[in-house]
């Protein structure tokens, strides 16, 4: 049988005491959160998250570990350990379980899975109040670009449409064991929906008209976008929004590109 000890599934913990401290200290918690961990590997944070809450339910999905971590926290009421895949997690039934409406969630995750994570989280960003990942950086930096950079792009968009990002604290390898090959980043995610009005429905559809715009980055909006609606009809639609056609998707805002998405889906007004 593998040790528990043994990183496995992309896992790199975290084992600089001094990171762990700053990485707390990021993260905009509050007394009475209950704190949703996802990965919490050998328990570092889980701990230190437990003495700044009210509750902290760590989700792990390796079973060794798993066990581990419900042997070292079974005498400590402000922690639960809940073997399972995150991605298959109802945050939903479990703020329900913890008699909460919104909760916050905290991870250190394997670099491979931040995106389905992410759109896991989004799914459930009614019940989450606020989110805090450790990712690599250059995605860290993809999350929290702005319009013109080339960094900027469909998954800043998409994240910018559900929550108020924030770069917040650099983290070298050495603060991990085993130390990964990338360098890596906390990001903050205050979850504010940019528009508030627009049904699941309406949102769904806008970000799949923003994969359009980008699918192409050097390609101009009119040209990435009249492959699926009439060449005059996207003409109009960024006259309408008061945006050029020889624009590209990167030089634009995400209220940029809802005037566009809005133009053209008049019903998402």
């Amino acid at each position: 049988m593998p040790s528990p000890l043994r990183p496995k599934l992309g896992q790199h913990f975290l084992r600089d005491s001094h990171y762990r401290e700053r990485i707390l200290d990021a993260l905009p918690l509050r007394a009475d959160d209950v704190v949703i961990e996802i990965g919490p590997g050998r328990g570092a944070m889980t701990g230190l998250l437990a003495e700044r809450v009210r509750k902290v339910v760590a989700i792990e999905i390796d079973s060794s570990l798993a066990r581990q971590l419900q042997k070292e926290f079974a005498l400590d009421a402000r922690v639960a350990i809940l073997h399972a895949d995150v991605l298959s997690v109802d945050f939903t039934e479990l703020c329900q379980q913890q008699h909460v409406a919104k909760c916050f969630v905290f991870g250190n995750i394997p670099y491979y899975i931040t995106s389905p994570i992410l759109h896991h989280l989004f799914a459930c960003r009614n019940c989450l109040r606020a989110i805090g990942l450790l990712v690599q950086r250059e995605v860290a930096e993809r999350l929290a670009a702005r319009p013109g950079s080339r960094d900027y792009g469909y998954l800043t968009v998409s994240t910018e449409l559900y929550s108020q990002v924030r770069l917040a604290l650099a983290v070298p390898p050495g603060a991990f064991s085993p130390p990964p090959k990338v360098q890596s980043a906390l990001v903050t995610f205050q979850m504010r929906p940019r528009f508030p009005h627009w049904t699941r429905q309406e949102c769904d559809a806008f970000l799949e008209f923003v994969k359009r715009c980008f699918s192409q980055k050097r390609k101009t909006l009119l040209n990435n976008l009249g492959a699926i609606y009439p060449r005059e009809q996207v003409a109009a639609a960024l006259a309408e929004a008061g945006q050029a056609g020889n624009l590209r998707a990167e030089q634009l805002s995400l209220e940029q590109l809802a005037a566009v998405f809005q133009s053209l889906c008049p019903r998402a007004r």
